[in-house]
């Protein structure tokens, strides 16, 4: 550091609190409303071409919106992990695992000094190089109450805990489903064996009446 005093960095994931999640428990959270850069489709994200374009375009938007930020404002974050909302015509596809069936929303958060017309350039701009960036959106998302845990190892182990959620956690607790099942990829999968992933599997719940 010279001449001055460094910039400092936010970090989504030490700074809001609902990116903490326990393993081997469920805990009620309150999420606050936030921004994300999104982007949707549908099928098996192993194996359809559109879900891998659509993170790369993910991830060239928000980097390009990064460095704007701090080129232009003097203001850095660290770029948030990929999340996705998952859904179904039957939620009992994510416990079986019929990933066909699914459609999803992959998206990765936004900082709330992130204007509008600066997103609108870093799409511009991501778009020349990640073709399926001029389908990216910027969209705040409400979920409130939810419940959440910390799963670890393969994306295709979910199955048993999510189970124990549907099944005997949210029945046993007056809690119906209120959105879309959500996941926070906390690992890399590129470069983390598939045993030691992390992942905040989080539904969001209402009071059953």
């Amino acid at each position: 550091m010279m001449g001055g005093m460094a910039t400092t960095k936010f970090d989504p994931k030490r700074e809001i609190a609902s990116y903490t999640a326990r393993r081997g428990r469920f805990d009620l959270v309150e999420v606050p409303p936030l921004r994300y850069a999104m982007v949707d489709g549908r099928g098996d994200p192993n194996t359809a071409p559109e879900y891998a374009a659509a993170v790369e375009a993910l991830y060239a938007v928000s980097y390009a919106a990064k460095f704007a930020l701090k080129r232009e404002l003097d203001r850095d974050h660290v770029v948030g992990p990929l999340e996705g909302l998952w859904g179904a015509d039957d939620p009992a596809t994510f416990v079986s695992r019929e990933k066909s069936a699914w459609s999803w929303t992959m998206m990765i958060w936004q900082p709330d000094w992130l204007e509008l017309e600066r997103f609108e350039a870093a799409v511009a701009e991501a778009a020349a190089k990640a073709p399926a960036a001029s389908r990216v959106r910027l969209e705040t998302l409400d979920e409130g109450l939810s419940v959440q845990t910390l799963h670890i190892g393969s994306y295709d182990d979910e199955g048993p805990t999510l189970a124990r959620l549907h099944d005997e956690f949210m029945p046993g607790h007056g809690l119906r489903f209120n959105g879309l099942h959500h996941e926070v990829y906390l690992g890399d999968p590129r470069r983390t064996a598939p045993e030691k992933l992390r992942t905040i599997l989080r539904q969001p719940v209402a009071r059953a009446t």
